[in-house]
C-alpha cells in the first residue's frame, strides 16, 4: 500500500475542543487504533490579543500546555510516539524542560521525541520574559545544557544565558529524540548538529526547496513534515520520493471533523 513506507502521524490536538479530557482520550486512543505512528502537540503559551500577524490563531484559542497534555496522552495509549511540535525553547527554563522531558520519557515508556524551534512570535516572548533579539543562540545553548544533564555524569554548563555544576538530575532519559523545526538555515544547522531529525510544514515542492538547502545529513537523521495539502496517493508518494520519513496531519486544515479526517487518511498508515 501506498505510505506503508512511510509513517503517517497527527499534529494539533492539543488546541480548540480537541482538547478536552474526553475528546484526547477518545481521538488518542482512535489515532492509535487507526495505525497513527505519532502525536505531536503544538506549543503556545499566550498569543498577541488582539490577533497580528503571524499569530497562528485568535487570542481565546485553546492551548493545553504541551508537555501536560501529552502525559495525559500517555496515559491512554500504548504504542503511538508522543512528541513535542513544536516548543519554543528559548521562552522555557532548560534546566527544568530537561527533567520535564526526562520525566515523560519514563512515564510514557521511551515513546518521547522533543520538538524544538527559536520561535516567531515577539509578543509571547516578551510576555513570558524571553529576548526576540537572541532567540536563536539561547535554542543553541539550551539544547546543549540538556544535553549535559541528560548524558554527562557530572553535568555541569557554563553558558551566556545559563550555568551550573556540582548538580544532577534524575531520572536520567533512555530514548529521548530530539527534532529542530524551521526553515532557516540557522535551523537546519542546529537540526544536524543538535539534533537527530528535522521537522518541517509544507508541501512537497515547499518540502523539495527547503531539503536543497540542508546540509549534509548524518545517518540515521529523520525528516518529519507537516503535510499541508490533501493526501493521495501520489501526493504521499511524492513526499515519499523526497526522503521524508514521517508525514504529519494537522485535520483542522482539511474538510470534515477530526474523526473523518484521520479516518479517511488511514488508508496510508497500513
Amino acid at each position: 500500500m501506498v505510505g506503508a513506507v512511510m509513517d503517517i502521524g497527527v499534529q494539533g490536538l492539543n488546541v480548540g475542543d480537541a482538547a478536552r479530557p474526553d475528546e484526547t482520550r477518545r481521538l488518542a486512543r482512535l489515532a492509535e487504533s487507526l495505525g497513527y505512528s505519532s502525536w505531536w502537540a503544538s506549543d503556545h503559551v499566550v498569543l498577541p490579543s488582539p490577533r497580528v500577524d503571524p499569530s497562528p490563531s485568535e487570542p481565546d484559542t485553546v492551548f493545553l500546555d504541551p508537555l501536560t497534555h501529552l502525559g495525559f496522552v500517555a496515559a491512554v495509549t500504548s504504542t503511538l510516539e508522543l512528541a513535542t511540535g513544536i516548543v519554543v525553547l528559548p521562552q522555557r527554563n532548560p534546566v527544568v524542560l530537561a527533567k520535564q522531558v526526562a520525566s515523560l520519557d519514563l512515564l510514557s515508556g521511551g515513546r518521547f521525541t522533543l520538538g524544538v524551534g527559536a520561535g516567531y512570535l515577539e509578543p509571547e516572548m516578551t510576555a513570558v520574559g524571553a529576548s526576540f533579539a537572541d532567540r536563536g543562540a539561547r535554542t543553541d545553548e539550551y539544547l546543549d545544557a540538556m544535553d549535559q544533564l541528560w548524558h554527562a555524569d557530572a553535568p555541569s554548563f557554563a553558558g551566556r544565558f545559563v550555568s551550573f555544576s556540582g548538580v544532577d538530575a534524575h531520572p536520567r532519559p533512555s530514548n529521548v529524540r530530539v527534532v529542530v523545526g524551521g526553515h532557516s538555515p540557522a535551523a537546519f544547522r542546529r537540526a544536524v548538529t543538535r539534533a537527530q531529525g528535522w521537522f518541517g510544514i509544507g508541501t512537497p515542492d515547499e518540502i523539495r526547496g527547503h531539503l536543497a538547502r540542508f546540509p549534509s545529513r548524518p545517518d540515521g537523521f529523520r525528516i518529519s513534515v507537516s503535510a499541508q495539502v490533501p493526501l493521495t496517493a501520489p501526493v504521499v508518494r511524492e513526499y515519499e520520493d523526497l526522503g521524508v520519513d514521517e508525514l504529519v496531519i494537522y485535520p483542522p486544515l482539511f474538510d470534515g471533523t477530526v474523526d473523518e479526517v484521520l479516518e479517511r487518511y488511514a488508508e496510508f498508515t497500513g
